[in-house]
């Protein structure tokens, strides 16, 4: 299946801009199931001129709906002027201004922390509205077919950071002003090893 992406990436620059400057994007080294970046598949908003990017840090320091523990995590880049978020430009609301999808996630192992839409404001002006938050543990949201795509980690006992033992994914749909739960479903990975040596590397030379 072909994904069409118009995502920045793992890490966000910031700055003294305001909302509605471009957010500069760099990408985060390294592959982690739980940050392999915003997915969206379908057709992407127009791009070029038309494309209002914005500030997706200041947005967030600035929204009260967003929890002090992730606002901390925020309160400075990374390395350098990066930040661990990731932003995606979709149509998901029916709005005629491209709604902005934000994934933040931990420095230290890319662990999602907090997923958020925002939809331009119906007041006008470069304004958005805080239209869905999830700040659950290891979240990351993305776009499939139009519809809000979220997904979670799981953890079992003795599991490592690195290797989550399954995912859950609900899919919401924009319906009356508000995303409501259209899907969801629950998969358990594979916890296949190999113990020990095969039958073909067994010693059966004779001496």
């Amino acid at each position: 299946m072909t994904r069409n992406r118009l995502t920045t990436g793992g890490l966000t620059t910031g700055g003294a801009a305001t909302a509605g400057v471009a957010a500069l994007g760099l990408l985060l080294a390294g592959c982690h199931p739980g940050s392999e970046g915003v997915r969206s598949e379908g057709t992407p908003p127009t791009t070029g001129a038309s494309l209002r990017k914005i500030d997706a840090v200041a947005l967030l320091k600035g929204d009260p709906k967003v929890s002090g523990e992730v606002k901390r995590t925020l309160a400075k880049p990374c390395v350098a002027d990066a930040y661990p978020i990731e932003v995606t430009y979709a149509s998901l609301t029916g709005n005629k201004a491209p709604d902005v999808i934000v994934n933040v996630m931990t420095c230290a192992d890319s662990i999602g922390i907090g997923a958020y839409v925002y939809r331009r404001s119906a007041a006008g002006g470069s304004g958005y509205d805080n239209v869905f938050s999830d700040e659950q543990p290891s979240v990351s949201a993305g776009v499939d077919k139009g519809d809000l795509e979220i997904s979670k980690q799981t953890y079992g006992t003795g599991d490592k950071v690195c290797c989550p033992s399954g995912e859950d994914v609900t899919t919401y749909r924009w319906s009356h002003n508000r995303f409501a739960e259209l899907d969801r479903y629950h998969t358990d990975y594979s916890k296949t090893t190999v113990d020990g040596p095969g039958p073909d590397d067994d010693d059966t030379s004779e001496g």
